[in-house]
C-alpha cells in the first residue's frame, strides 16, 4: 500500500506551469515550478538533478546560500563586521576543513563526488550569470568540499554542540545545558486506518528565512532518483520526505554528542596540562579573518587557540577547557541521506543507517508494506561508564578521552512494527515512542548515551497519546486533525517547570490581586488557536 504524507509537502498535488528553465550546456537539466513555486527538478542523472537543485535554490534564496558559504570559508566578518567574525572563528576553531581536507578522497565515494560537483558547478554559474547579486566575489567558485564543510556545521547545530562552545567563549562553562529543539514526527500502522493506507506525519520546526529555513523540492532522475521533501538552502539532497517505497522524518533528538573538560595546568610552566600522569604542551594554533569596519575599509583580525588532546582549547577566566564534539569526526552525513533518498525498502534503509554518517536525529520511518520504525540515531562515543558526562569531565585521563569507537546501531532506542501500530516523537525521551506495550527499554547504556531519561515527556507527546491510545479506526481526515491539533494536554509539564496544573488549581480567594486571572484560566479550554482569548494569559503567566 503507497503512503498516505501529511507534512505541508504540496508537491503531492502539484499544478505544474507549462513554463520551465534548461540550459544549453546542460541539457538534461529541467526545472518546472509549480502553483506553490515548489522546484520539480529532473535530469538523466543523480548529478544532473544536483545541478538543478543548486540553480532553483540560488534563484530563491542566493542570498542565504551565500552566507554560509562565507562563514564556511571564514569571511563571514566581510560582511557582517564583527559579529561574523565570531561565526568565522567558531567554525574555525571545529577545524572543519582540516578534518575534510583529510578524510575528503577517501570518505567520499566516487559516485557521490560526481553530485557535490555538479551542486557547486550550478551554485558557481548562478554567480556568473548574476554578478549584481554576488555578495563577495572571491567566495566564488565554490568547491565541493565547501558543502561538505556546510553540512557539518548544520549537523554540529542540530546535535547542540555549538552551545557547549559557547557556553566556553561566554566563559559560562558552570552554566552549561542542552538546548531545546523541536519538530514532530508520526506514523500509523494500516491496520488502525479506515481506508488501509500506511500515514506518516512530518512536521519538521524549521523557520521559513535564514541558514536552516524549510526549503521544499521534488527530485527526478533516470539514475533512481524520485523524492521529495525538505531540505535546507544549501542542501544537495533531501533531509526528510517521501518517495515511492517509502519516507521518513527527522526530529531533535537530546543525547550527549558534545563534552567539555577542564584541564589541570601547570602551576608555573605556561600551556602545560597534566594528562595521564605526565605534562604535556598545549599546542598554539592562530586563526585569522577579515572584519569589514566601514564599506570596503576591512581590518584583519587574529585569535588565537590551543589544542590539547581531547580538542579546541580555551583559557578562560574560569579556568582552560577543551571541547570534543561527535559532529567534527565523521564527513559523509551528505552521503547518507544521498543514499536514504534512494532507499527503496526498509532493508536498504537500514543499511544505509549504517554508515552513521549523520550524527543525531531521531528517525520515524514507514513505508509500503506498512514498516514502522523508529531510532534514536545517535553517533554516540563508547564513554566510560565510571563519568557523569552531561557535567564538565577531568581533562586529565585517557578514561576521559572517547575514540572513534560508537555504541553500536542495535544498541540505540529504536521500535520496529510495534504491535500498536504507532510511532512517534515529538523530541521527548526516546523511551516513549510508542504506545507503553511497545515502547523499548531504558538501559545503563544510558548513563553514557546521555537520552532523556524514561518518563521524561513533554506536552506534545502527552497530548498526542491521550489523542491516539484509544484509537481503533482512524480516518485521514481524523489524522490531519491529530496533527494540526492545537490543544495543552490535561498534566502540563514544561523544561523550567515540572508541574504546570499548579497554576489550574490556585484560589481565588488566596490571591485577590489576580483573582479575575485565575478564574479565566480555570475556565480555559486549554486550546491556542489564533482566536483564542486565554492562551496569551496563560503563556505570560
Amino acid at each position: 500500500m503507497r503512503i498516505f504524507l501529511l507534512a505541508l509537502l504540496s508537491s503531492l498535488l502539484y499544478s505544474c506551469s507549462e513554463e520551465a528553465v534548461s540550459w544549453e550546456e546542460h541539457p538534461h537539466v529541467e526545472i518546472t515550478r509549480d502553483q506553490w513555486g515548489v522546484p520539480h527538478i529532473y535530469g538523466k542523472t543523480d548529478a544532473d538533478v544536483a545541478y538543478g537543485l543548486a540553480w532553483a535554490q540560488c534563484e530563491d534564496d542566493f542570498l542565504t546560500i551565500q552566507e554560509q558559504m562565507l562563514a564556511v570559508k571564514g569571511m563571514f566578518a566581510e560582511l557582517k563586521g564583527k559579529d561574523g567574525a565570531v561565526l568565522d572563528f567558531g567554525i574555525q576553531f571545529m577545524g572543519l576543513r582540516e578534518i575534510v581536507n583529510e578524510k575528503y578522497e577517501t570518505d567520499i565515494s566516487v559516485e557521490f563526488k560526481k553530485v557535490l560537483d555538479s551542486y557547486a558547478e550550478g551554485v558557481n554559474e548562478y554567480a556568473k550569470l548574476n554578478p549584481d547579486k554576488v555578495l563577495l566575489k572571491k567566495l566564488f567558485p565554490l568547491h565541493s568540499k565547501d558543502i561538505v564543510i556546510g553540512y557539518m556545521l548544520g549537523v554540529a547545530q542540530m546535535t547542540g554542540a555549538l552551545a557547549d562552545l559557547s557556553t566556553i567563549l561566554d566563559e559560562k562553562v558552570s552554566d552549561r545545558m542542552g538546548e531545546q529543539r523541536g519538530s514532530n514526527a508520526i506514523a500509523i500502522s494500516q491496520k488502525l486506518t479506515n481506508d488501509g493506507y500506511t500515514y506518516l506525519a512530518i512536521n519538521s520546526h524549521q523557520p521559513l528565512e535564514g541558514w536552516y529555513s524549510w526549503y521544499e523540492a521534488h527530485l527526478v532522475s533516470d539514475e533512481g532518483m524520485n523524492v521529495l521533501g525538505g531540505t535546507f538552502p544549501g542542501g544537495v539532497t533531501i533531509f526528510h520526505g517521501v518517495n515511492e517505497y517509502l519516507g521518513w522524518a527527522h526530529t531533535v533528538n537530546h543525547a550527549d554528542f558534545s563534552d567539555v573538560y577542564r584541564l589541570t595546568m601547570h602551576p608555573s610552566k605556561k600551556d602545560q596540562y597534566f594528562f595521564d600522569g605526565q605534562w604535556h604542551s598545549l599546542e598554539k594554533v592562530k586563526y585569522k579573518t577579515k572584519v569589514r569596519i566601514w564599506g570596503p575599509l576591512k581590518f584583519p583580525v587574529s585569535r588565537t587557540i590551543y589544542r590539547s588532546v581531547y580538542g579546541p582549547t580555551f583559557k578562560t577566566s574560569e579556568g582552560t577547557f577543551a571541547w570534543r564534539l561527535v559532529a567534527g569526526q565523521r564527513i559523509h552525513a551528505s552521503e547518507q541521506w544521498y543514499r536514504m533518498n534512494k532507499s527503496k525498502n526498509f532493508n536498504e534503509f537500514y543499511r544505509v543507517l549504517k554508515m552513521r554518517g549523520i550524527p543525531c536525529t531521531n528517525i520515524v520511518y514507514a513505508d509500503r508494506t506498512d514498516t514502522l520504525f523508529f531510532i534514536s540515531n545517535g553517533n554516540i562515543p563508547a564513554r566510560n561508564p565510571n563519568y557523569k558526562w552531561s557535567q564538565v569531565l577531568p581533562g586529565d585521563t585517557s578514561a576521559t578521552l572517547w575514540n572513534s569507537d560508537l555504541i553500536p546501531i542495535d544498541s540505540l532506542p529504536q521500535i520496529i512494527n510495534p504491535v500498536s501500530g504507532i510511532v512517534f516523537n515529538t523530541n521527548n525521551t526516546p523511551y516513549n515512542a510508542s504506545l507503553p506495550m511497545d515502547n523499548p527499554n531504558e538501559t545503563a547504556l544510558n548513563k553514557v548515551m546521555g537520552y532523556q531519561n524514561k518518563g521524561l515527556d513533554n506536552n506534545r507527546s502527552i497530548r498526542l497519546l491521550e489523542l491516539l491510545e484509544n484509537i481503533d479506526s482512524l480516518s485521514y481526515r481524523e489524522f490531519k486533525e491529530i496533527k494540526y491539533d492545537q490543544t495543552y494536554p490535561v498534566n502540563m509539564t514544561s523544561p523550567n517547570m515540572v508541574n504546570l496544573e499548579l497554576i489550574f488549581h490556585l484560589r481565588e480567594e488566596d490571591h485577590q490581586q489576580i483573582a479575575q486571572a485565575i478564574s479565566l484560566l480555570k475556565g480555559w479550554g486549554r486550546n491556542t488557536g489564533v482566536h483564542d482569548t486565554i492562551a496569551p494569559l496563560f503563556i505570560e503567566t
